[in-house]
């Protein structure tokens, strides 16, 4: 139970600071830079009792790879959707009333672009967080909040740099995202996440 806790609640901030930084803020504000910082920090907090995926993708690409449970995969999705939901309802509560602007991202290089940085993602999280190698290492959460932040600042504008199917329904509860695009979204990050671990088990049979 504490595993799914802490994806619970690692998700909940990351979608809370995303809500926060999204919807009416100030002049100044950088939303990639507290969303990657957030991820960071919440991934030292959360590392040493869940791994801290807080990402469906992530969830579906370390078990592809054979550190995550088959009992542990529904749960922990269960688990860091629910997070983001209750995210939302707390980003609508905390901006009282305020609207989000619908982003609606074209199709093709919207999928694209969640492809490439869920992969790149997933990818570096295998490579920096478990590994025999990196075990024990200092860098893992900066690295992985630092691949979100640049997927953010690379993409953000094609797709809404979502990279994460849990943060995509919530951003959609938020009034960020269409619903209709969901599939969009989910799809393409399953995708990424799925050839992030198949290209792990490809360079790194060391690993297996």
């Amino acid at each position: 139970m504490q595993k799914y806790l802490a994806e619970f609640i690692g998700t909940f901030f990351l979608v809370l600071t995303i809500g926060c930084t999204g919807i009416a803020v100030g002049p100044g504000v950088i939303p990639p830079l507290a969303i990657g910082s957030v991820l960071m920090v919440m991934i030292y907090a959360g590392g040493p009792i869940s791994g801290a995926h807080f990402n469906p993708a992530v969830t579906l690409g370390v078990f592809i790879r054979g550190r995550c449970s088959a009992m542990d995969v529904v749960p922990y999705m269960a688990a860091q959707i629910i997070g983001a939901g209750a995210a939302a309802a707390a980003v609508m509560y905390l901006k009282l009333g305020a609207s989000a602007k619908l982003f609606e991202a074209p199709v093709g290089a919207g999928f694209a672009a969640e492809v490439l940085f869920t992969f790149a993602l997933v990818y570096v999280i295998l490579n920096v967080a478990t590994t025999k190698s990196a075990a024990g290492n200092s860098y893992f959460g900066l690295a992985i909040g630092f691949t979100v932040l640049a997927g953010a600042f690379a993409v953000g504008d094609i797709s809404g740099g979502a990279f994460n199917p849990a943060v995509a329904i919530g951003a959609c509860i938020m009034g960020m995202l269409s619903w209709s695009a969901i599939w969009m979204y989910v799809v393409a990050e399953a995708i990424g996440g799925a050839l992030a671990a198949v290209a792990f088990r490809v360079l790194r049979p060391d690993e297996h």
